[in-house]
């Protein structure tokens, strides 16, 4: 049994949703006196069950299509008080509150952009245990992104491929959705980043009015910002991590952020860059410079990645266009971690993301020098009890 001295389930789901809003008392008495759980045994339990009956029947179906249809899902559950109390008691983790920016991150692991990219399941990412959520990527356009099919499981390899093209509903749809859920859900307690890209449809020399356009339409929802330069499916993008193209980015938003820092926001947000892993380590040189000059919070190593060198030749989809995430990305990530925080020591905040499929995993990139984490990837081949399981003692 995973659980022993369970009590009959209270008929009233009203009387759930009053008890979670009203009582923080009687949700630890439904926690702790109705049920004794062993942590680890939910942690396998929960494994198994996603691992053996619901990941198959998921892969069965079109990649993107489970995706979209575990969004909505999520969006309908988040707010739900039954789901809450559900969830703290299956998904409650073992991780320690983290101050950094100011913010109290409620863990160290977050889950990555592209995941939730128009932010409508917070809520539910929050029980699910997360310490922090990123949402997006965002851009000040709404675009549908790439034509379809654009996102491939590798399942032998534990990775996946997408070219996804930054599709969302853009900066103001995005920024009325986040306001009415402050507003609507009032347990959302854990940081809100924001993940910006450029549109499209933008020219690259556009590129940093487009940048600041969304900082400020969603200036007022986002606890941090992450600016980035670096996925693989946009073209162009990648340039802007060019030394005189990054300058001039980096440049425009910091203004912008000071500037609205002062007209009654409380100080300018966070502001993180996200870098790809493909870099060499002169590049990497010149936007550790770049991040001093203009007062960069936080680095965010790495986006997917377009080397294939960690993949077999007869890896089914490997050919396939778009950035790689997975497994086969973990070493690689690793690697640029450990060099930034050669390079700048514990002045640079580092949020570390590739292959964080474990514990193990989890304390390589920490002791690599990562503050945080993210997952992606690893939540759609581990299931939902992920965040427990990396942070298990």
């Amino acid at each position: 049994m995973i659980c022993t001295e369970v009590t009959p389930p209270i008929p009233s789901r009203t009387k759930i949703n009053n008890w979670y809003q009203d009582s923080s008392s009687k949700r630890r008495r439904i926690k702790d006196s109705n049920r004794v759980c062993n942590p680890t045994m939910v942690i396998i339990g929960t494994f198994m069950i996603y691992r053996n009956v619901i990941r198959p029947l998921l892969f069965m179906q079109d990649a993107e299509k489970v995706h979209e249809r575990t969004i909505d899902l999520l969006k309908v559950l988040g707010p739900s008080g039954f789901f809450q109390i559900l969830s703290e008691g299956l998904f409650k983790n073992a991780g320690q509150p983290i101050k950094l920016w100011g913010l109290t991150f409620k863990n160290a692991v977050g889950l990555a952009a592209g995941l939730d990219k128009n932010g409508v399941a917070i809520p539910a990412w929050q029980a699910l245990g997360f310490g922090f959520v990123e949402v997006g990527t965002v851009t000040a356009h709404a675009q549908s992104g790439n034509e379809k099919p654009r996102l491939f499981r590798l399942v032998k390899q534990e990775a996946v491929i997408n070219r996804m093209g930054f599709n969302n509903v853009g900066a103001v749809a995005m920024a009325e959705t986040l306001k009415k859920m402050r507003t609507s859900f009032q347990q959302l307690d854990v940081p809100v980043g924001i993940n910006l890209g450029k549109s499209k449809v933008t020219p690259l020399e556009n590129a940093s009015d487009d940048y600041v356009y969304s900082l400020q339409t969603l200036y007022s929802v986002a606890d941090y910002f992450v600016i980035n330069v670096s996925s693989p499916n946009t073209p162009g993008l990648r340039q802007l991590q060019d030394k005189p193209m990054l300058n001039d980015l980096l440049k425009a938003v910091q203004r912008k952020n000071y500037e609205l820092g002062l007209t009654g926001f409380g100080g300018g947000k966070p502001m993180l860059l996200k870098i790809a892993p493909d870099l060499t380590e002169p590049q990497i040189d010149e936007v550790l410079e770049l991040m001093v000059v203009h007062n960069m919070n936080g680095i965010i190593a790495t986006n997917t990645t377009i080397d294939r060198s960690s993949l077999p030749s007869s890896a089914p989809m490997a050919s396939e266009n778009g950035g790689l995430s997975g497994k086969p990305l973990q070493q690689k990530s690793t690697q640029v971690i450990k060099y930034i925080r050669k390079r700048m020591g514990t002045k640079l905040p580092i949020i570390g993301v590739g292959g964080i499929f474990s514990h193990q995993d989890f304390m390589e990139k920490m002791e690599a020098g990562a503050s945080l984490v993210q997952v992606y990837t690893g939540l759609i081949y581990e299931g939902p009890a992920l965040v427990k399981k990396l942070l298990a003692q």
